[in-house]
């Protein structure tokens, strides 16, 4: 078995490999050719914690595995580590032997990241100048700076429920040579993009937010009862997707769809864009919403990666079960 130590993984996972590991894992799964396990998720009872598996089968990739971990949100301040914690498993879908054992802390985080800027990408205006921010906590520097990569932007705003954390966000503007300007949420209505990346349990981002043409890429939102957009605005939006099931469950659509405002055929694989099956944006004044609910997938294809680079650069450990 191989094992990449969380250590290792900085200096070995790059944005740009983990944005192509999770465009083509998006592609094979509207494609038919990659699926993903349910999702178990449960409050453990101990620290306040919420812990889970995540786990698929990408038959093009040739990805089989699980992520195991969750969130422990009293380890930054008693441990001094993060809240996120987990470990991705990655087995042989030839014989079942397992493969390889990688951190999933760092690589989680770009894979999140990775699966807004491909959101970006392929549904936002080509003209997109100003870049929103919602939520300015760990996540948010990687989502702004693998978003940043995606347009000619000009400007960074960005709205906060502690205004002093929008510091994080000043910081990864100024390295890409932006302005930064903090807003209130009526203040947004001047941004191309929005990325949502909060853990709030009611909606932040109201329609009167959100103007014509811009495109919104909801993070935060991946457990029942959730939710950083409004219903309202959810179905005023195109909606994508990378996990339909997800998506209406424990995503940002979950709320609309209670509401009876949009139905599940109302809900698009962001993959089908990318294969070219769905046409993406339609006109330049539609509003595009990527609900970004977090699939195993992603986290077997960018590990996979990450496995065949620590080999290449003779960092990975071998080691016999």
């Amino acid at each position: 078995m191989i094992i990449v130590p969380e250590r290792a993984i900085p200096d070995l996972l790059t944005r740009d490999a983990s944005y192509k590991a999770v465009e083509n894992v998006f592609a094979a799964m509207a494609s038919g050719d990659a699926y993903n396990f349910p999702v178990i998720r449960e409050s453990i009872g101990h620290q306040d914690a919420l812990y889970g598996f995540k786990g698929g089968f990408d038959r093009v990739g040739g990805s089989l595995g699980l992520k195991a971990g969750g969130y422990w949100p009293h380890n930054l301040d008693t441990h001094g580590i993060i809240n996120h914690q987990s470990t991705v498993f990655l087995f042989d879908p030839d014989t079942g032997m397992v493969r390889a054992m990688v951190g999933g802390n760092y690589s989680t985080a770009l894979r999140t990241a990775a699966a807004s800027s491909v959101s970006i990408n392929h549904l936002a205006r080509k003209d997109a100048r100003v870049m929103g921010m919602v939520g300015a906590g760990h996540q948010a520097g990687f989502q702004l700076r693998a978003a940043l990569e995606q347009r000619p932007f000009e400007k960074v705003i960005g709205w906060n429920y502690h205004p002093e954390m929008l510091a994080n966000l000043e910081k990864v503007a100024a390295e890409a040579g932006l302005p930064f300007e903090a807003v209130d949420l009526d203040g947004l209505a001047e941004a191309d993009v929005i990325i949502t990346i909060t853990s709030s349990f009611a909606p932040i981002l109201l329609e009167h937010h959100v103007s014509p043409g811009t495109h919104i890429a909801c993070m935060g939102t991946d457990t029942k009862g959730k939710q950083e957009a409004s219903a309202d605005l959810v179905a005023r939006a195109t909606l994508f997707t990378d996990e339909v099931a997800q998506s209406i469950s424990i995503g940002e659509c979950q709320h609309a769809i209670a509401a009876g405002l949009i139905t599940e055929a109302d809900v698009s694989q962001i993959g089908a864009v990318i294969n070219g099956s769905h046409p993406g944006r339609h006109s330049a004044d539609e509003i595009t919403l990527f609900d970004g609910t977090g699939v195993g997938l992603q986290d077997l294809a960018v590990s996979a990666a990450l496995v065949d680079l620590a080999v290449e650069k003779g960092v990975a450990i071998e080691v016999d079960l």
